[in-house]
């Protein structure tokens, strides 16, 4: 493993949960990352929080995809039975056979469901005690926010952050490491919900955001005017709307080109998020524009973004969805600001932005 994360290291003092409340921190440190928070598996080990040295990811869609959805109990006893063979070879490829051990564990504590979060936070607790290393409970939101770092170093701050996935649409003002401003938020369905469930008015299948993506490329975006939902109200957002208006329109024109529609639909999303988008930087005040979260890896918003006369910072696909590279940097972020987390923290599946 990088060498100048493991081995023998200086200590620095950092305030935190630590005896006397300070914690001995290494200068330079290897973080291993869990993520367990909905249907994917996945650890990682990273440098300082910015070199990935190992990120590796088990999907669980062949076990939800006949259900059109993820079912929670399936979740749960995969993540228990995939874990520890993800962990040791996300620890073999970033050391090879040295056999060294991270200086800190995060894992993801919330939100999700509660069962998938139990095996991360629990696993993630277990290994901090058989090393001897800090225990991190992470934010899932949070890691999304620093995705983006993880292959652009030098994101400036503050930025304005748009994070859009299959349970959560919101703009967050991130004006600092562990400083976040929470600037709107979906008032219903988030975006990649109405992906989902769009996708399967269409017969489309699970995971659907991926399945319209690649549909809308064969599509006219321009043959149905479908509404922009809010698009003129605020910062918050409201898709379930947008979605009934699908549904209405498919059950008037059943021989409608599904690629229309689905080209259509994907062009209403992309005009709101970045009508929002927009409106947010004018708001804040800053030109920085970072996406994040599993919809940001949608082909037409990357384009759109990329366009945009903005500093704009993307992910790559890989990272936008759930990954626990961002999880081990979000946590080494959070170990240098607060210090370890306490061993009797619990998994909380509704937790909302930090300090939002």
């Amino acid at each position: 493993m990088c060498q100048s994360c493991l081995g023998m290291h200086s200590y620095a003092p950092v305030e935190g949960p630590g005896v006397g409340g300070v914690s001995l921190l290494p200068v330079s440190m290897a973080v291993l990352g869990i993520e367990t928070s909905c249907d994917e598996t996945a650890a990682a080990v990273v440098c300082d929080g910015a070199q990935v040295l190992s990120s590796v990811v088990s999907s669980q869609i062949d076990l939800h995809s006949a259900f059109g959805g993820v079912v929670p109990e399936i979740a749960s006893r995969a993540h228990q039975r995939l874990l520890p063979s993800v962990v040791a070879r996300a620890l073999r490829e970033a050391d090879g056979a040295a056999g060294a051990t991270p200086d800190a564990v995060a894992a993801t504590a919330g939100p999700g469901l509660t069962g998938a979060l139990v095996v991360g936070v629990s696993a993630g607790k277990a290994l901090s005690i058989a090393w001897g290393v800090p225990f991190v409970a992470v934010n899932h939101l949070e890691a999304h926010l620093y995705a983006a770092f993880l292959e652009n170093s030098g994101i400036p701050l503050p930025q304005v952050v748009l994070l859009v996935s299959g349970g959560h649409t919101m703009l967050v003002l991130m004006s600092g490491h562990g400083r976040y401003k929470l600037l709107g938020q979906t008032l219903d369905d988030a975006a990649g919900e109405a992906f989902d469930k769009v996708a399967r008015l269409l017969g489309l299948g699970y995971p659907g955001g991926p399945a319209i993506d690649r549909l809308a490329a064969e599509g006219d975006p321009d043959a149905i005017a479908f509404p922009r939902p809010m698009l003129a109200d605020g910062l918050n957002f409201s898709f379930s709307g947008l979605k009934t208006a699908v549904a209405v329109y498919l059950r008037r024109n059943p021989e409608a080109p599904a690629a229309d529609v689905a080209a259509s639909f994907q062009r209403a999303v992309t005009d709101t998020l970045e009508a929002k988008a927009l409106r947010a930087l004018r708001r804040c005040g800053t030109r920085n524009l970072t996406l994040a979260g599993g919809v940001a890896a949608n082909s037409e918003l990357r384009r759109r973004f990329k366009a945009l006369d903005a500093r704009t910072f993307l992910p790559s696909r890989a990272m936008c969805t759930d990954n626990a590279a961002m999880v081990a940097a979000a946590g080494w972020w959070q170990l240098q600001r607060e210090g370890p987390s306490s061993l009797g923290v619990g998994p909380d599946p509704s937790w909302g932005m930090p300090g939002a």
